[in-house]
């Protein structure tokens, strides 16, 4: 890792198997840095800056990278906003112009802002219309009450109407400064060619003000909180949230076993997104809904994130089944682990299925550079390559105090969906 004198971090790894480099370039900025009145406008900064540049117009940057056999996105989440080339490693120092214009020279014509404006609302209407999204989102609603990771990363309605060019744009260069920004690059490069590549199209960057940090704490919950909501649906689903430690909260680790033995074993890829992963057979929670023919799937989900956030369960339901019914199994799961049903074997297979997880996503270039630049930027790369060692060390009794604490009735929030043919909403 080295730091330029303008505060960009810069992570090289080299991985020469094949001629591909994967470029990217991380912005510590997401939905947590909103306020009511402009939530989702991150997520909006982000389609703007595939817009073009100053320097690079729209279609040229397509140009480029397709000219280069290569792919690019990008995503914007509770912590972060990130953009990525994966390409032949020969186009290395063009993804790195198009990466500093990006940073520096984005338009935001007036034109653009507007069409952009209706495919964000598009994409929000069009997550309305999930069951499951919209339970989640009303989910993390009630389970936090202050702290800014309540709202949905896509944002709210009357938000996204009232947004104006200037709050994008004003968002955009608070924001896109290199001491704000993570860049990394795994591939096929020699680190000191690179390096000085990297030096000559960000070197000259200046330093940006410091971004203003997050500092509402969520108060700490006293008891069960519920939502019940009715919409048109094929079927019920059921989710529970628990407030969930931090990246760097020494309870984190367990947390991964503790998921392992009840939902076989998390992803820690956002970018990977659980590709080639199905609920393990061997999980308690597939045994307890799926297996005894309560719910057609069941899943857990974990994010690591900054500030403390929510531990997940979800099911779907078996038709004819009552939600209330796979509520109980649930809990009758946690009870178990709280009451120190953890066997050794329960253990090792939890541990093993993490590490197998682990070295699986980040196995290409892509998803290696995407996971160095991910914790980087949501804590330090360091926490992300020390994570073995600490799930390894995870023992029992760390699980079942940690099921007992946090997974508790009184710091639960439980969300039902149930279909409503006339699409009433309600809670």
């Amino acid at each position: 890792m080295e730091r330029l004198p303008n505060g960009l971090t810069v992570l090289l790894r080299e991985m020469r198997a094949i001629p591909v480099v994967s470029v990217w370039c991380w912005y510590r900025v997401g939905s947590r840095d909103e306020r009511p009145g402009v939530t989702g406008i991150s997520h909006w900064v982000e389609h703007m800056n595939f817009k073009g540049s100053r320097s690079i117009p729209k279609s040229e940057v397509t140009r480029r990278v397709e000219l280069a056999g290569g792919v690019w996105n990008g995503y914007t989440w509770l912590d972060v906003t990130t953009y990525f080339e994966t390409v032949s490693s020969d186009a290395l120092d063009a993804m790195l112009r198009l990466e500093a214009s990006r940073m520096t020279e984005c338009l935001y014509s007036k034109q653009e802002v507007e069409r952009e404006r209706s495919v964000v609302i598009s994409e929000m209407r069009g997550g309305e219309n999930d069951p499951r999204s919209y339970l989640e989102r009303e989910v993390s609603g009630t389970a936090l009450q202050a702290h800014p990771y309540r709202w949905p990363t896509i944002g709210y309605l009357s938000d996204l109407q009232a947004i104006t060019r200037e709050d994008l744009y004003a968002h955009y260069r608070r924001y896109y400064v290199p001491n704000n920004a993570v860049l990394v690059l795994a591939g096929d490069f020699e680190t000191r060619a690179a390096m000085r590549l990297v030096k000559r199209h960000y070197g000259r960057i200046a330093r940006g003000a410091e971004p203003p940090p997050v500092r509402t704490v969520e108060p700490p919950q006293s008891g069960e909180r519920r939502v019940l909501l009715r919409r048109p649906s094929g079927a019920s689903y059921l989710q529970v949230a628990f407030p969930a430690p931090a990246l760097t909260d020494g309870d984190f680790p367990a947390l991964l076993v503790l998921d392992g033995i009840l939902g076989g074993g998390p992803s820690i890829n956002a970018w990977a997104g659980g590709r080639g992963a199905g609920p393990s057979k061997s999980a308690r929670l597939y045994r307890a809904l799926v297996e005894a023919d309560l719910a057609t799937e069941a899943d857990t989900q974990i994010i690591p994130t900054r500030f403390p956030y929510l531990y997940r369960i979800q099911a779907t339901a078996k038709a004819g089944v009552d939600p209330e019914r796979i509520e109980r199994a649930v809990y009758a799961e946690i009870g178990r682990l709280a009451g120190g049903s953890v066997e050794a074997k329960d253990l090792e297979r939890a541990r093993n299925q993490f590490l197998a997880r682990y070295a699986l996503e980040s196995e290409s270039v892509t998803d290696a550079a995407h996971q160095l630049g991910f914790f980087e930027t949501v804590a330090t790369h360091r926490d992300y390559l020390a994570l073995p060692a600490r799930v390894r060390a995870v023992t029992a009794g760390q699980v079942a105090r940690l099921a007992a604490e946090r997974l508790s009735e009184r710091t639960r929030t439980v969300g039902v969906l149930v279909p409503d043919a006339a699409g009433a909403g309600g809670a």
